[in-house]
């Protein structure tokens, strides 16, 4: 054997022992190393365990306090809690006691529930939004959301929507066409932190979902000579708001009692409910005041020679409401008048403008500003927290036209907004496109949610009567309607007021 040769063979000799001795070595180790679980919390390791059943049943039976307060038979580590299987020749093990007091120190515990998911869709104004409600059971939040809808819904119409047997109209009534929450709603089974708010009483949830964030009740005990409507306008209410907060009264005719606490709270509901109605009602149509002249009465002659009579039209409408409030707008279908509107007519002696020899009736009184027939959407009241100066008038269409209530000077002009704009807008100060006129006595009046093509101007002088734009939803606007207002004053300026547009034509 060579040289060469006894280097190879030494060389595997070398290999063969040290294949064999590795062997050995990692067989021993093998035969020492043991099974254990490590522990993490939020990523971060607490140690090791050899039973990790007996770390799970500690924590179950440790926290009888949550068993008691939910009435649960289990209760389960924290969130962001894991045991993985673990090898290791290390001798450090951690006892199940210690790792339970590291896991109680550190996070807190769950119990198994359902996480309701409340996504708001993203709009112009806002991004996207989630809100999370923990329940311990579906039926809960169940209960609690026919709450809500029977709070805007009477309950026998809803039964009748769900159970498809409302019954067809016959003179004037509603029926519910489409009824949706304008939120995306899913629910999941889910284990709930204990330290966040777990509902378990349906009427608690109700209120949480009607009135917003949990909070104390606002309440207020009547006193002689309160009535429905003086309490709501006391507390920035309208009587409809107020009946919603009190659901023990039906009307705001409903008899109050000296002493009896009743609520003052301002609704904020978490879900917005939409209703898609088919509406038939009779609705009034207010008179006009005009002048006729008699040349052969003399100028200090004044007499009424026609009595005013309110006229009835019964329209049919497409009427939106969110969460039982109507919409701006209303769209009629068809209309039937039950009784002409007669207008009121004072005869006056002979008369004489400029030159011309002719008596021109601008108005000594204030016409309505809209065609007919018209549907008052919102009046001149408290909404939603914030007071509403003005009418909201609808029903005569896109683009129908807008009248001059009175004679007087177009101060204010503003044709700067899209047509149609959102809730929320804050285009035109809100009001979109609007013309404002200044009349006789400091007495001013605002036309807004016009469409940019107005036919006046500012410093322009207009008629009772003239046309001066059209219908349109655009500013703060979700529908076709008209918001006519009244101030002393031009709006905004040093010292002016509102004043509710129906004393105009009274």
């Amino acid at each position: 054997m060579n040289t060469k040769q006894k280097i190879i063979t030494m060389t595997m000799t070398i290999i063969v022992i040290a294949v064999l001795v590795l062997t050995g070595f990692n067989a021993h180790l093998k035969d020492h190393s043991k099974e254990v679980y490590r522990v993490y919390l939020d990523g971060q390791s607490l140690g090791l365990i050899t039973d990790q059943n007996e770390l799970l049943n500690m924590i179950n039976e440790e926290q009888t306090d949550i068993k008691n307060l939910y009435g649960v038979d289990s209760v389960y580590p924290p969130n962001g809690f894991e045991i993985v299987k673990y090898k290791t020749y290390d001798e450090t093990i951690t006892t199940a006691k210690d790792i339970y007091n590291r896991v109680k120190e550190k996070g807190d515990f769950t119990i198994k529930g359902y996480t309701v998911t409340i996504t708001t869709p993203k709009t112009e104004e806002t991004e996207e939004k989630k809100e999370y409600i923990y329940v311990l059971n579906q039926e809960i939040f169940k209960q609690a959301l026919e709450t809500l809808i029977t709070v805007f819904v009477d309950e026998k119409d809803y039964k009748n929507y769900i159970n498809n047997t409302q019954e067809e109209i016959t003179t004037v009534g509603t029926i519910i066409e489409h009824m949706y929450f304008d939120e995306t709603i899913t629910i999941k089974e889910s284990n709930i932190s204990v330290n966040e708010k777990i509902y378990t009483d349906a009427d608690e949830l109700g209120r949480y979902l009607l009135f917003g964030k949990d909070k104390t009740s606002n309440n207020y005990t009547v006193k002689k000579g309160d009535t429905i409507k003086s309490i709501a306008e006391d507390n920035k209410l309208n009587t409809r708001e107020f009946l919603i907060a009190n659901q023990q009264f039906k009307s705001e005719d409903s008899l109050l009692a000296i002493g009896q606490e009743v609520s003052v709270d301002l609704i904020d509901p978490v879900l917005t409910l939409i209703q898609e109605l088919h509406v038939v009602e009779d609705t009034e149509q207010i008179y006009e005041k005009k002048e006729e002249v008699d040349k052969n009465k003399p100028s200090s002659y004044s007499e009424i020679t026609q009595a005013g009579v309110t006229g009835i039209v019964r329209t049919t409408q497409e009427v939106r409401t969110t969460n039982g409030e109507r919409n701006q707008g209303a769209v009629v279908i068809s209309s039937v008048t039950l009784r002409e509107v007669v207008d009121e007519i004072t005869t006056v002696g002979r008369k004489y403008t400029n030159n011309t020899g002719n008596y021109v009736d601008n108005g000594k009184e204030f016409g309505w500003p809209t065609n007919r027939p018209y549907v008052i959407t919102t009046n001149y009241e408290w909404r939603w927290g914030s007071f509403h100066y003005g009418l909201d008038i609808s029903g005569t269409g896109f683009g129908s036209p807008i009248y001059a209530s009175k004679a007087g000077t177009v101060v204010d002009v503003n044709n700067n907004c899209a047509n149609i704009g959102y809730i929320g807008s804050r285009c035109g100060a809100g009001y979109g496109n609007y013309v404002i006129i200044r009349h006789a006595n400091n007495v001013y009046t605002l036309y807004g949610h016009m469409t940019q093509d107005m036919l006046v101007s500012v410093g322009q002088s207009v008629g009772r009567g003239q046309i001066i734009g059209s219908m349109g939803s655009s500013g703060s606007s979700d529908g076709t309607h008209l918001h006519f207002s009244a101030s002393y004053g031009l709006p905004n300026s040093s010292g002016f007021s509102w004043f509710s547009p129906w004393s105009l034509f009274q």
